[in-house]
């Protein structure tokens, strides 16, 4: 298990995070949402000991992290920035990885690289940002460690590719039961992959939940009556309300078919109970707790 206890992180005068608590049960997949500069680079930093906190404590199956070889051998950490080992080759690296970590596989390191037609001879160098981000996950998936941390992992990859990596993770995800944390821009992906998600902001961990109770109860309703101004919608949660003609459109809490019933109840003329995307879900959340929302940071 991933305990993460007020943790306080600084450079010179800017705190990138700012006391924040978090518990990752093992086997899970979790997704860091936040925009650029929020604190999920570090945070992941620092659960893969690159950095080491100024307040807090990090542990890792109950075991501090920093400058500790032997909980490190179970994590593998893919990073934001693809420069690193640019004079290498995927075979070399592959050589390399082996010394680390015990239960490094070539038949899986194989296996993977045929699937995303990497080269293995040619330094990393003259690959392409999206062919180093694929190469970083290979070695993720073939160290076969038991954590594993992917920061902005499907960042410079072209659509079409992208589904193949996120297939191959989910597989993996699925297979070898990792607990696997993923940041992304890209709530989509975190939808897809993850079961639970957290938001950081300014260096505070904004909300935590399970995405199944996120979208459970928060929905998008379309209905239309011939008096609209005469319909009286007190007994639901509305959190967001707006109006075309005849036709209203509704942001609300609370369970589908209770939410159906009261609506029929006043007889509309048309009835549309649909789920919100997890980018829906997370602005009527930050704009419950007071936060400003920018689309463009996701």
């Amino acid at each position: 298990m991933i305990q993460i206890t007020n943790i306080v992180k600084k450079f010179d005068a800017f705190t990138a995070l700012d006391g924040v608590t978090l518990t990752i049960p093992t086997g899970t997949a979790y997704g860091l949402i936040g925009s650029n500069g929020a604190g999920k680079s570090t945070l992941l930093r620092l659960l893969s000991g690159v950095y080491n906190a100024d307040g807090g404590e990090i542990t890792i199956d109950e075991q501090k992290i920093y400058d500790n070889a032997a909980t490190k051998a179970k994590l593998f950490f893919v990073n934001d920035e693809t420069i690193q080992y640019h004079t290498y080759t995927l075979k070399e690296l592959s050589n390399m990885y082996k010394l680390f970590y015990d239960n490094y596989s070539d038949t899986v390191f194989e296996e993977l690289r045929n699937v995303l037609q990497l080269p293995v001879d040619k330094k990393l160098s003259s690959f392409s940002k999206g062919m180093k981000r694929q190469s970083a996950l290979i070695f993720g998936i073939a160290c076969k460690t038991e954590y594993l941390f992917l920061d902005e992992v499907f960042d410079g990859l072209d659509p079409t590719m992208r589904i193949v990596v996120k297939k191959m993770l989910a597989d993996t995800i699925k297979t070898e039961g990792l607990t696997v944390i993923l940041s992304s821009h890209n709530l989509k992906e975190i939808d897809e992959l993850c079961d639970s998600a957290g938001l950081i902001h300014k260096g505070n961990l904004v909300f935590n939940r399970q995405l199944g109770d996120i979208k459970g109860n928060i929905h998008k309703i379309q209905t239309a009556f011939d008096d609209p101004d005469s319909v009286d919608l007190s007994d639901i949660e509305i959190l967001q309300k707006s109006q075309t003609g005849s036709v209203i459109h509704l942001i609300v809490k609370g369970e589908p078919e209770e939410l159906r019933a009261k609506i029929n109840a006043r007889s509309p003329k048309i009835l549309d109970i649909l789920p919100l995307s997890l980018e829906e879900v997370f602005i009527h959340e930050l704009e419950v707790l007071g936060y400003e929302y920018n689309r463009n940071d996701n």
